[in-house]
C-alpha cells in the first residue's frame, strides 16, 4: 500500500505561507485555551465538572484503545473457538470472503474432504484461517505466503493450534512462481491437498499462480481452490485453470459470488 503525502494534493506551501500558518495556529491554540478556561470556570460554578471531566477520560481513552488495539475477529469452527489477528497494511492480513466459505465447506463436508492425517498445503495463507482449520480437522499442515506476512501467520497458527491439534502446523515462504523445484522439489513435498482460498484477484502474479498450482497438484493431488469472482480477469483465470486440470466445482455461493473448485491433475490432454 503506497501512501502519498497530503503536499502532493494540496500543493507545496510557500515559506511565507508556512510562517503565517503557524503564527495563526498559534493564536487559535490561544483563544482556543481561553475559551476552555472559561468553559471550565462555567461548569465549576455549575457544579458539574467532575462528572463531565470523567465522562470525557472515559471516552478518551476508550478511543486510545481502539487506535492501538490490534484488530481481530473470532469464529467457531469444529467446535473451537478461532481469534485472528488481522492487520490492516496487506491484501495478506485480512481475511477474504471465499476463505470463510472454503472453512465452512471444509467443516461441514469431513466424510468427502477427510483431513484427518492428511498432509495439507495452503498457498497464500494469509491470516491463517483456512490452515488452522485443517489442522483443527486433523490435517498436517504447512502454510505458505510471502515473508512480510509469516509474522502475523505464525502468531494466528500457534495462538489457535497450540494443544488443540494432532500435528504442529509449519510455515513456509513462497513466491508464486520462483524456485519451485530448488526449493519445493517433488521428490520430497507431496501432499494430499492443495487449499487456496480467494488467491484470484487484480495483480500481475496470475501466471505464477497458475504455475505454482501446477507443480503442487500432481496425480494423487487434490487442489481445492475458492475464489469470489470480481473481475473479468477472474473469469480468464478460471478457464485457464480448467485447461490445465481436470475440474469440477464443488460449491457456489451465489450471493457472494464464491465458487469452491475440486481440481486433480489432468492426465488427458485434448
Amino acid at each position: 500500500m503506497q501512501f502519498v503525502p497530503i503536499e502532493s494534493y494540496l500543493g507545496k506551501p510557500s515559506t511565507q505561507g508556512k510562517e503565517y500558518n503557524i503564527n495563526y495556529s498559534l493564536v487559535t491554540r490561544k483563544e482556543d485555551a481561553r475559551c476552555e478556561e472559561e468553559d471550565v470556570s462555567k461548569q465549576e460554578e455549575d457544579g458539574d465538572r467532575p462528572e463531565k471531566v470523567m465522562i470525557w477520560e472515559k471516552m478518551e481513552k476508550e478511543e486510545k484503545k481502539k487506535v492501538w488495539e490490534p484488530l481481530s475477529e473470532t469464529f467457531n469452527v469444529a467446535g473451537q473457538e478461532i481469534t485472528i489477528k488481522l492487520a490492516l497494511d496487506s491484501y495478506g492480513a485480512l481475511i477474504w470472503p471465499a476463505a470463510r466459505a472454503l472453512c465452512e465447506y471444509l467443516e461441514n463436508n469431513k466424510e468427502e474432504i477427510d483431513m484427518m492425517d492428511k498432509a495439507v498445503l495452503e498457498i497464500g495463507a494469509g491470516t491463517g484461517l483456512v490452515s488452522i482449520v485443517s489442522c483443527l480437522l486433523g490435517a498436517w499442515v504447512t502454510a505458505s505466503d510471502l515473508s512480510d506476512v509469516l509474522g502475523n501467520l505464525r502468531y494466528n497458527l500457534s495462538k489457535n493450534t497450540r494443544g488443540r491439534c494432532r500435528y504442529t502446523p509449519q510455515v513456509a515462504a513462497m513466491a508464486w512462481g520462483h524456485n519451485l523445484q530448488r526449493n519445493f522439489p517433488h521428490s520430497v513435498f507431496r501432499y494430499d491437498y492443495v487449499l487456496a482460498a480467494d488467491v484470484v484477484y487484480h495483480h500481475d502474479c496470475l501466471d505464477e499462480l497458475l504455475v505454482t498450482m501446477e507443480h503442487f497438484c500432481r496425480p494423487g493431488t487434490t487442489l481445492i481452490w475458492a475464489n469470489k469472482v470480481r473481475f473479468e480477469c477472474d473469469h480468464t483465470f478460471i478457464q485457464r485453470f480448467k485447461d490445465a486440470f481436470d475440474t469440477t466445482v464443488l460449491a457456489e455461493v451465489p450471493e457472494e459470488e464464491i465458487i469452491i473448485f475440486k481440481a486433480t491433475f489432468k492426465t488427458n490432454w485434448d
